[in-house]
């Protein structure tokens, strides 16, 4: 199954915070220039998959606006940012470092502000990803963020075990509006 990871639009919100499941809008100038760099890219017909939150809906209705064959979007909240709980909206800097200690000493399941462990965001995308295999769908476009992508991409390194080490995390993501492909 080859998969399309596209990624929100810059987010209108201040550089510094943390958010994740925080339901942040994007900028729309972003999103619409977005739609159209990924438009000109997708192959005709191919199903979208849609998070929950509006900056991921946005570009989802603009590159629909752009490629009308592509239809509606399926919003599963599989493909949501992860839950970073007492610290969504708080400034990173802000953070104490015996928060970011703790994570990293148990990076699987600890669940970094007290909500959502690592191990959890990529048992929910690695969950999408068996369904969809399931039911013979063969390639698919998902409009989603950072967090979802390198969950995907942890599970095509290493495949469903347990993540390790926040060593085997990815370090790299698209850029807010671009995407990547992944064949599982």
């Amino acid at each position: 199954m080859k998969l399309w990871l596209i990624r929100h639009a810059a987010v209108a919100l201040p550089d510094g915070l943390c958010y994740g499941i925080t339901d942040a809008p994007a900028h729309a100038e972003a999103t619409l220039s977005a739609a159209r760099g990924v438009a000109s890219a997708l192959p005709r017909h191919v199903p979208l998959w849609v998070s929950g939150l509006t900056r991921a809906q946005q570009l989802a209705a603009a590159l629909q606006r752009e490629r009308p064959e592509l239809g509606a979007a399926r919003v599963d909240t599989r493909l949501n940012e992860m839950d970073f709980g007492r610290w969504e909206m708080q400034p990173w800097a802000a953070v104490p470092r015996s928060a970011f200690d703790a994570w990293m000493a148990d990076f699987a399941q600890h669940r970094f502000g007290g909500e959502e462990s690592t191990q959890q965001v990529i048992e929910r995308v690695a969950s999408l990803i068996v369904e969809l295999h399931g039911a013979g769908v063969r390639e698919a476009a998902w409009v989603t963020h950072a967090g979802v992508i390198r969950a995907a991409q942890y599970l095509k390194a290493h495949g469903p075990r347990e993540i390790a080490s926040a060593s085997e995390w990815p370090r790299e993501a698209p850029a807010q509006g671009d995407w990547m492909e992944l064949v599982f």
